[in-house]
């Protein structure tokens, strides 16, 4: 290996002169600007869904860190390097994700890793990670246990008690909800994460669960929980699944006859919910880490860039991809190292970095402290309705 490296060193030391003499030879022509590299590559990996029942999430998260890569590389990179961005689809299947990570880490020689989306997916790819000492951060999965894997592990997002602290606090106090009923996926990590936080909180501050229903990961049909639900009339029906499922309860809820005002946590953030509940997902809450509506100046130069690059409003879950990319690419910058302890380090060590969803300084488990907004579908869009301070 050390006769590898001298040999690599030495190339690099030749390519390095050559570039000098080509500049000289030029005039130091293209301007102060042109983006300055060595012609080596940190190479960081990506996993998303990008097919699968969560593809919208996959797409949107790998369009934000490529157009945060772009940024940093028409800077002239990290220190003269360009970063090289491998990206692999894990289809919201836990043993693609970790077959992606092996590939990524065993194959590509990646120095990070960015992902993945889903809680059931990054729990499967967290402890690659930790056992290979490689730094990973997810953008969007609030799972807790994430980052209990390792202290290589990280993350952008809040975390799921703090989203369902967050929505039984908004159902208490705003909404004036007494009974409560809670219908989630019992083998997904993050509904049962989000219905157990949310059932504990509401309880605590005086609610009552009325109904604790569960159904299976690709059910269809959900009529005979939701008919058990109607029976008890619940004020609010907490619902913390994802866009595709939640779209198909809201509509059997309400072709029931259930009138409960529907809650729910960052997975309803998709431009498809609507498309699939109809009317039925009219006045429903959910727990949300960015607004477009936002009127930060980093939020609004976000919006502006991806719009640019893409056509679309970002969804939250891309501007906490946004979010992570730069934190991992500034932490390799001020480690000044793609040694992966060091790069470790300078995350952990992160202080007031203003992200998109706001200004980020981690825990001692490598959790984001930050504000959490509400969001309220009205009139079949998206509409902001306030932040709530951890």
């Amino acid at each position: 290996m050390k006769g590898v490296y001298f040999f690599m060193k030495r190339w690099t030391a030749i390519l390095l002169a050559c570039v000098f003499v080509m500049t000289l030879m030029a005039g130091c022509g293209g301007g102060d600007n042109e983006p300055v590299t060595t012609g080596e590559e940190i190479k960081i990996g990506a996993i998303f869904p990008l097919t699968g029942d969560v593809s919208t999430f996959g797409q949107s998260t790998l369009n934000s860190v490529m157009l945060a890569t772009k940024e940093w590389n028409e800077r002239g990179g990290i220190d003269g390097k360009m970063i090289k961005l491998v990206s692999e689809d894990d289809k919201n299947d836990p043993t693609e994700s970790a077959n992606a990570a092996l590939k990524l880490i065993n194959q590509d020689g990646v120095v990070a890793l960015i992902g993945s989306v889903t809680s059931k997916c990054t729990l499967s790819v967290a402890p690659i990670a930790q056992q290979n000492g490689l730094p990973m951060i997810t953008p969007t999965s609030t799972n807790e246990q994430v980052t209990e894997q390792g202290d290589f592990i990280f993350r952008s997002c809040f975390i799921d008690p703090f989203q369902g602290q967050v929505m039984a606090k908004f159902a208490w106090d705003e909404l004036g909800a007494q009974k409560a009923a809670v219908l989630f996926d019992l083998s997904n990590d993050y509904t049962k994460g989000l219905a157990e936080a949310f059932q504990s909180a509401f309880t605590t501050l005086g609610g009552e669960i009325v109904a604790s229903e569960t159904y299976a990961f690709g059910d269809q049909d959900f009529n005979a929980q939701l008919t058990k639900i109607k029976g008890v009339e619940p004020d609010v029906l907490f619902l913390p699944d994802y866009y595709s499922t939640v779209g198909l309860i809201m509509k059997q809820a309400r072709e029931l006859g259930l009138e409960a005002t529907f809650l729910g946590g960052d997975g309803w953030d998709s431009p498809e919910l609507v498309p699939i509940a109809g009317d039925a997902a009219e006045g429903g809450y959910f727990s949300n880490h960015y607004s477009p509506e936002s009127e930060d100046p980093v939020a609004v130069a976000f919006l502006q860039a991806y719009q640019a690059e893409y056509g679309a409003v970002p969804d939250a879950l891309g501007s906490l991809a946004y979010d992570a990319a730069h934190l991992l690419f500034n932490a390799i910058d001020q480690a000044d190292s793609t040694e992966p302890a060091a790069i470790r380090d300078a995350l952990a060590n992160t202080e007031g970095f203003h992200g998109v969803s706001g200004e980020y300084r981690f825990d001692e488990n490598r959790n984001p402290i930050k504000s959490a907004a509400i969001i309220t579908i009205k009139d079949g869009k998206q509409s902001f309705v306030g932040m709530v301070a951890p």
